[in-house]
């Protein structure tokens, strides 16, 4: 091998790092947020830190680049806590040291644990996926949603197959977090949204729609019965195929892998009259438009008290499918919930920090551009240095040439060595 060929290798490598770069990091990192007040955007925990709170992107970046972070992904209402007193590690963006964010909500995952069974994530050994409620902004193990049985294992996932046109024919287990895993009840592909119990049973309008067509709910007749789901377009329990849609105790679909799930299951006609109405449903205005309640629905929420928590027939979340805020009904009865909660009525904004003009690059156009800032006696000394060393680095590699041998690393920071020495004894 060439030493020329071995550059061009070396530069086509670095090439491809900078574009990887631009992909991963396209935004600019400069700036705090903390002066845009409270807003929706992407937080991150650092727990190098001696109090845990929630940073912005740019800030995790910028100031705790060194910590151990945990993503939360996007929050709402929140006002990053790096330039406040409650973090010791100074922020390098905002230098005004400011009071702590009171309006700032700290939930569990401000301590690094998560979902109602309350576990910490481990990106290395956790194999299930987890799904983020539009309303409290936790994130729920689908385990514990009861869309499959809980991973007996806590190791990491295997390796997935490298083989596409194997990968091509299982499109049915891409809902799974891991190969070995089965597809969960009601899969990403199914709904568009997913509201959690406890945000369900505060807000009268979505108890109202649980379990209706289009407002997906898992639920089950009875403790032994298997869990299924409720709330599709259709009045029966089938697939298109005529395929059960029930999951056994084990968490397995009566369903082959690859079959498609519809959003057009609900509960038989057989299974209604099983539970009938407990207490008749308050009277609504003659203009409301919403559907009538499930029967089943309001039973799994008639097992909800301040006390005490009855799960055996369903948790009581909820699955949203596509179109969802269109369909709400706006009378004077349901809209005053609704209302109270803006994002279920229209789409909330997300902040993203501005594109980086730098972002994919190459060395050589930063360096340019580097140089463009510089004041001209600066900028031309700079040019003089880089000539000077791009001269001695040819002459350094040009035995190499000659002898037909490859640069290896070792070569390479044994020319910046003694570069560094020369430098160091000519200011001597």
């Amino acid at each position: 091998m060439s030493t020329e060929s071995s550059l061009n290798e070396i530069i086509a490598s670095q090439d491809e790092l900078i574009r990887e770069a631009a992909l991963a990091l396209p935004h600019e990192f400069s700036r705090c947020t903390y002066s845009l007040g409270p807003i929706r955007q992407a937080v991150y925990l650092c727990i190098t830190c001696a109090s845990p709170r929630g940073i912005c992107s740019s800030c995790s970046i910028a100031c705790h680049t060194d910590h151990e972070q945990i993503e939360l992904f996007p929050k709402r209402n929140f006002r990053c806590d790096c330039p406040t007193s409650t973090i010791t590690h100074s922020c390098t963006l905002h230098k005004s040291l400011e009071e702590e964010n009171s309006s700032n909500e700290y939930g569990q995952n401000y301590q690094g644990v998560f979902c109602r069974c309350g576990r910490p994530y481990d990106v290395k050994t956790e194999r299930e996926t987890m799904i983020q409620c539009l309303s409290c902004e936790d994130w729920f193990h689908e385990s514990c949603l009861n869309l499959r049985e809980r991973p007996s294992s806590r190791e990491p996932s295997p390796e997935p197959a490298t083989n596409t046109e194997a990968q091509d024919e299982d499109d049915g287990l891409s809902d799974a977090s891991s190969p070995n895993l089965p597809p969960p009840l009601i899969s990403a592909s199914d709904y568009d949204s997913f509201i959690c119990s406890s945000c369900v049973s505060s807000i009268d309008t979505l108890k109202r729609y649980a379990g209706t067509p289009g407002v997906l709910m898992v639920v089950r007749d009875e403790d032994t019965a298997p869990w299924k789901m409720i709330g599709g377009h259709s009045t029966d329990d089938t697939l298109e195929n005529g395929s059960s849609l029930d999951v056994d105790d084990t968490g397995s679909t009566s369903a082959s892998v690859g079959t498609k799930r519809p959003r057009s299951a609900s509960l038989s006609n057989d299974s209604v009259t099983k539970k009938p109405r407990t207490s008749p449903s308050p009277a609504l205005p003659t203009s409301c438009l919403a559907p009538p309640c499930n029967p089943v629905a309001t039973k799994v929420f008639e097992g909800r008290t301040s006390t005490n928590i009855d799960s055996s027939l369903g948790t009581g979340d909820i699955f949203l499918t596509e179109g969802w805020r269109e369909r709400w009904c706006r009378c004077s009865c349901c809209l005053p919930s609704l209302e109270s909660h803006p994002y279920l009525l229209e789409e909330e904004e997300t902040y993203e920090p501005p594109e980086d003009p730098d972002s994919g690059l190459s060395l050589e156009e930063l360096g340019m551009r580097a140089l463009e800032r510089l004041p001209r006696d600066r900028a031309i000394d700079g040019i003089r240095a880089f000539n000077d060393m791009r001269d001695d680095l040819i002459k350094y590699l040009r035995p190499f040439a000659q002898q037909g041998k490859v640069v290896n690393d070792a070569d390479v920071k044994s020319f910046f060595e003694t570069l560094k020495e020369s430098t160091r004894h000519g200011r001597e």
